[in-house]
């Protein structure tokens, strides 16, 4: 299986920045989100598809979790001042320079002056822009991810507006030399308005009808016009409960479906709040949420069950597979780090 070398990382010699012209429908600076935190109330956030931000990161070269922008929907047009490189995975929102369409999982050059501008959405919801060096700027709680309705992380908690200049961390003099590096097509999602993703059985699953699980997996559910980065609200067949006894609150997590009253599911995303006092059925498995985080209202969803076990064996599977393609960047090799390098 092909391989790909990694970048040679240096200082640079002066600071590059981008310029945002037009800010898109909904547009935040994202990385693989503030871990550790759940138990004083702070959500994890991140961006919502994890996988498709990792990927544009190892194709520059960058560390893992280097912020990006997230692009929901409607892209923004943006203005590069100096020579960036960069690669955009995800949805395929029709990104331009110049008029001239740009391959996506690629790592291409955007020359100094350059405006980058999306148009149609083609497939999926969320594209992911991830440049060389990453996105700069304040550390919060070990993260730069943007959570709206708190108010925290980069911009002061906020999407970008127009006027805006995002700072860019220290890039490669090498990294002309990664451009054109590339996932493979066969190794590239396909975003769907209809997926189907796997779940395992939730902790509450015992507070549900012998039929609940099973009508959950034949019927697809509808997302609803509720659909935001902390959750989508579901409409389908009712999941009945055993009793209407509200459980004590308990600790919840991207992935997990909780039940409220009405029997209409709650799929919660990366934003989700960390405790919730509905039952929670089942839980989405974190190879599938990049699926999940590429739907829009009006979608559906289908559901499946599987063991926790194979979830697991997929994960890993599914990361060494990324590694073998596109190897991790070592500390080391990377200066300066993203993060503080107090931690």
């Amino acid at each position: 299986m092909e391989e790909f070398p990694l970048c040679d990382w240096t200082m640079p010699s002066d600071r590059r920045h981008i310029h945002v012209l037009r800010p898109g429908l909904f547009t935040t600076i994202q990385d693989l989100g503030r871990h550790g935190f759940q138990r004083f109330g702070v959500s994890v956030s991140g961006a919502m598809d994890r996988w498709a931000l990792r990927v544009g990161n190892r194709l520059l070269g960058n560390p893992d979790d280097a912020a990006g922008l997230e692009i929901t929907i409607q892209g923004p047009e943006l203005l590069f001042e100096q020579a960036l490189t960069i690669a955009i995975t995800g949805a395929d929102l029709s990104p331009t320079c110049h008029g001239v369409m740009l391959p996506l999982w690629t790592v291409v050059t955007m020359p100094a002056g350059s405006r980058l501008q999306f148009g149609i959405r083609r497939q999926g919801v969320r594209a992911y822009l991830a440049v060389s060096g990453g996105l700069d700027g304040p550390m919060i709680l070990g993260s730069r991810s943007t959570h709206v309705r708190s108010s925290v992380g980069s911009l002061g908690g906020r999407v970008l507006k127009k006027g805006d200049c995002l700072d860019v961390g220290a890039g490669s003099t090498a990294s002309a030399q990664c451009a054109g590096r590339a996932l493979p097509p066969s190794h590239r999602p396909h975003y769907s308005n209809s997926p189907t993703v796997r779940l395992i059985p939730g902790p509450h699953v015992h507070h549900f009808t012998d039929e609940a699980l099973r009508v959950l997996i034949e019927r697809p559910y509808r997302v609803t016009s509720e659909a935001d980065r902390m959750g989508y609200r579901l409409r389908g067949a009712e999941l009945r409960q055993r009793s209407s006894v509200d459980i004590v609150s308990y600790a919840v997590t991207f992935g997990a479906l909780q039940i409220p009253p009405d029997g209409q599911p709650i799929l919660l995303m990366a934003d989700s709040q960390t405790t919730g006092g509905y039952a929670t059925l089942a839980t989405m498995i974190a190879s599938d949420h990049s699926l999940a985080a590429q739907l829009c209202p009006g979608d559906s969803l289908s559901f499946a069950l599987t063991s926790q076990e194979k979830a697991s064996e997929l994960f890993r599977s599914h990361h060494v597979e990324l590694d073998r393609l596109l190897p991790p960047t070592p500390l080391r090799d990377f200066w300066p780090f993203p993060r503080s390098l107090s931690e």
